[in-house]
């Protein structure tokens, strides 16, 4: 519901009225401009600071995976409000507290402000690095000399780029240079991110891709451990709608914690950590023997009677599908036995409760979508369980139906120039190498796309490091990431990068990763100073939006995609390998067709060559039209045509074209896998820890949840999930966030919290506020206890996102020594859902907590 402002004259600002202007108003004050009235009056609530005074600048925000298109109001060269894009129909107008943030971020002190060397060569945790600053010409000639060394010796398979977030600028550097440089080694984040959410879509309905929601339209919306208002894709626009949505729909929340989406809904269920699956596929029993399938999309019996009936077996040939395949196959290896009863052991759920969620959600049919987040299915089986929560989807039709799940709409963007000329022997030898990360390999299949190794083991690569399996990592350049952190285990990481002998690190903030570089570039802060874009869909629309510089850069800093590959393809051609700075001359400005001669340049071109067929009107395909590109980037964003519901129905992509019940696409895959092994499916799956053996692996299917320590010493399971101010864990060193933790239920301003149940808290002797230490078998953190009953019993549930010890002086208690509270992933164990590659982050961990 929206909000009613202020009464004229009013001095009173509600908490949510503070969390809009908290990071313009911060920003004021940063430039210290408290006494000024104009820049004062800019920071006050409304739609729209003093007239006048400044313009509105067109740009993206890359806080989380939103990538919403924003407007930055820009005053005298200084960004002072962030606000939507109402020209974009994925996000509009709206937009979520993070953005603001973004305030914080670009004029933080702490930012890296100009290249550092290290000149302590000895790398470690407790090894002070001894950064001094120096030129960039003295940064690139380093870096350049080393992938020199390495061409010269026929080494270019040990080069790796380590990739974390991202725009769609990214194969420049990513895919392009490692190409041409000659290594096979370009790993992303993408395996710690959400790899096993899009393994469910694409073994039923090949779609390996974050789905979008028609939420306007729907009667019921599930959602397995996403939080759409806090920590799922498009933040601002459900947080802009979600009021009219509950009005209109039923809501059911499947959690062990109560998320901000759970407490405003009608049902939430509290399911045991790990038992996503059993719920599932309960549900699915329960919509079958009730007749809940949607006919028009489904099919039915031959002679209109229902013959699902539990415990019984049903002839295939009684029943003729649609646009699905393998229902009653489906029914006859998993379904039939799975009643609510059964679930309700195995969860701590209701079976009551079981049942009627599972009957309204099917009554809604078709206008009613299962929403599958992180936490059902970065497991390590969270495989099976993500196309258990997602079929549910085709039983009642609700896939590329209107209230229902969509993917994205066709959008117009062009891939750069292929750079096959300009990949030369040595590079084609090294590129032949194995990947450091493994994939592909019998116990990482990391099926991304039904191709064997065609995804990302990314947490693997740390071992892969350390083993020097398949090799030996000498030259490493990462950008936008900081696996010292974000990665489980992370100590395996610190060991990893301090193995490597030279490091290169491209990042705004001196992170847990640039304590182990050698050189540290500094990069422009994506929503501010940087040219690129991104594009995503909701609302059942695509928009693509530009990142663009709204404000010169504070410091030298340069763009991590374009800028810096140039410069150092620039020092390498210097050297006698000009083939990349070849390559990126391809790059022409489409209007003029002049070859870049500079980074800056290169940006701009490169960002009109991937974007012409959205701007130029000669060139146009569908959705906005331009009238050129100085009309596109100053609206700052493009939108295609509405989503065309139902047309993928029979034409899905699968192996059968249908949505696949029984996934003769994963049968494909999977049997592809073990061949290429030379040996069985069976085999395959019990070396990557799964229990399914024969018919039941291709189908979605209940599998026990696979937690590292014993009950009895480790009685606790830790529920992780995302603070709502998170900008992927970037947050930390912004003093918005540390002192609006407390948004977040349980939390406390500058903490870290663990939430306990009272119940639990009582049986242990803790208290509210005690100084407490979680363990797990693979280690420790310590921070705050908080009694909250938002807490399944038997659980620990805490947010993601501090314990930080580098990134700046507020994230850390004492930059470089200690932490600000503990960092979750310290105590999750390195496990992987393999047949996506993901890492396991949820269902994982047993805990314990000792004051």
């Amino acid at each position: 519901m929206t909000q009613k402002p202020s009464e004229p004259g009013s001095t009173a600002v509600s908490r949510r009225g503070f969390l809009k202007i908290a990071g313009a108003a911060t920003a004021v004050v940063a430039l210290g401009a408290s006494s000024n009235p104009v820049l004062r009056a800019l920071a006050e609530t409304g739609s729209s600071p003093v007239n006048g005074i400044g313009k509105w600048k067109a740009t993206t925000c890359q806080g989380c995976t939103s990538w919403c298109a924003k407007q930055v109001y820009v005053v005298n060269g200084r960004a002072i409000k962030v606000r939507g894009n109402p020209n974009s129909k994925v996000n509009g107008i709206a937009s979520c507290p993070r953005a603001h943030l973004g305030l914080q971020q670009v004029y933080d002190p702490d930012r890296v402000k100009t290249p550092m060397k290290r000149t302590n060569p000895n790398k470690g945790r407790n090894e002070d690095p001894g950064f001094v600053p120096i030129s960039w010409d003295e940064a690139l000639d380093t870096v350049a000399d080393k992938i020199m060394e390495l061409r010269n010796n026929n080494e270019t398979h040990k080069y790796l780029l380590l990739r974390g977030r991202y725009s769609y600028m990214r194969d420049i550097i990513y895919d392009r240079m490692t190409k041409i440089i000659g290594s096979p080694n370009n790993i992303s984040h993408s395996a710690i991110c959400a790899e096993a959410e899009k393994f469910g879509p694409y073994y039923t309905e090949a779609l390996w891709d974050y789905r979008q929601y028609d939420v306007m339209n729907t009667r019921y919306i599930l959602l397995w451990g996403a939080d759409p208002l806090v920590a799922n894709r498009q933040i601002s626009y459900y947080l802009s709608v979600w009021g009219d949505v509950i009005d209109r729909a039923t809501v059911a929340v499947v959690d062990p914690r109560l998320s901000i989406s759970a407490s405003k809904a009608d049902e939430w269920l509290p399911v045991k950590p790990g038992e996503d699956g059993a719920l599932a596929v309960a549900m699915a029993h329960v919509l079958l023997t009730e007749g809940l399938w949607h006919k028009e999309f489904v099919g039915d019996f031959r002679d209109g009677a229902n013959h699902f009936e539990a415990g019984n077996e049903v002839n295939e040939e009684d029943f003729e599908e649609i646009h699905t395949h393998g229902l009653v196959k489906w029914w006859n290896i998993e379904l039939k036995d799975k009643t609510p009863e059964w679930a309700a052991e195995k969860t701590g759920l209701p079976a009551d409760q079981i049942r009627r969620v599972a009957i309204g959600f099917g009554k809604a049919a078709p206008h009613t979508m299962s929403w599958v987040g992180r936490g059902p299915v970065m497991q390590t089986r969270g495989a099976y369980a993500s196309m258990a929560a997602h079929a549910l989807n085709g039983i009642v039709g609700a896939v590329d139906n209107v209230g229902g799940t969509m993917k994205a709409n066709k959008e117009y963007t062009q891939s750069f120039p292929d750079p096959g000329n300009f990949i030369d022997d040595i590079a084609k030898a090294g590129a032949k190498h194995k990947k450091i990360d493994h994939r592909g390999t019998k116990g990482f299949p990391a099926l991304n796309a039904g191709k064997s190794g065609g995804g990302v083991v990314t947490n693997n690569a740390a071992d892969g490091i350390l083993n020097e399996d398949p090799n030996e990592i000498k030259v490493a350049i990462g950008y936008m990431n900081n696996f010292t952190f974000s990665a489980p285990q992370p100590e395996r990481w610190e060991r990893a990068m301090a193995k490597i002998p030279f490091f290169v690190h491209i990042t705004t903030n001196a992170s847990e990763l640039s304590w182990f570089a050698d050189i540290i570039l500094p990069s422009t802060h994506h929503m501010f100073e940087k040219w690129g874009y991104v594009k995503v869909h909701a609302n059942g629309y695509r928009h693509v939006t530009l990142n663009q510089p709204v404000i010169e850069p504070l410091w030298d800093v340069k763009t991590d995609e374009t800028e810096i590959p140039w410069m150092l393809a620039e020092k390498l051609a210097d050297r006698g390998f000009d083939n990349l700075l070849r390559h990126y001359k391809e790059y022409k400005d489409p209007e003029t067709g002049k070859v870049p001669e500079n980074g800056s340049e290169f940006a701009i071109y490169a960002l009109k060559y991937a974007t012409q067929q959205l701007w130029d009107p000669v060139q146009y395909k569908g959705g906005d039209k331009f009238n050129g590109w100085e009309d596109f980037r100053s609206t700052g964003v493009w939108n295609s045509d509405p989503y065309p519901f139902k047309a993928r129905w029979s034409k899905m992509g699968t192996k059968t074209d249908k949505f696949e019940f029984y996934s003769e696409t994963l049968k494909a895959a999977l049997v592809g896998h073990a061949e290429k092994h030379e040996t069985t499916v069976d085999d395959i799956l019990a070396t990557c820890k799964y229990q399914a053996r024969g018919e039941i692996a291709f189908v979605p299917h209940y599998e026990e949840p696979y937690m590292i320590g014993s009950a009895s010493e480790y009685p606790f399971v830790l529920v992780e999930h995302k603070a709502r101010l998170n900008r992927e864990g970037r947050s930390a060193n912004c003093t918005l966030y540390q002192e609006l933790k407390d948004l977040d239920p349980g939390d406390m301003p500058w903490e870290d919290v663990a939430k306990i149940n009272p119940i639990d808290a009582s049986k242990i002797g803790i208290k509210d506020g005690d100084d407490i230490k979680l363990s797990s078998p693979t280690g420790e953190v310590r921070c705050k206890a908080s009694l909250w009953e938002g807490a399944r019993p038997g659980t620990i549930a805490k947010s993601y996102g501090q314990g930080h010890w580098a990134y700046g002086k507020v994230a850390a208690k004492v930059f470089g020594k200690e932490q600000r509270g503990g960092n979750n992933n310290d105590i999750i164990p390195v496990e992987y859902d393999r047949l996506s590659g993901s890492s396991a982050f949820y269902a994982v961990a047993r805990i314990k907590v000792e004051k």
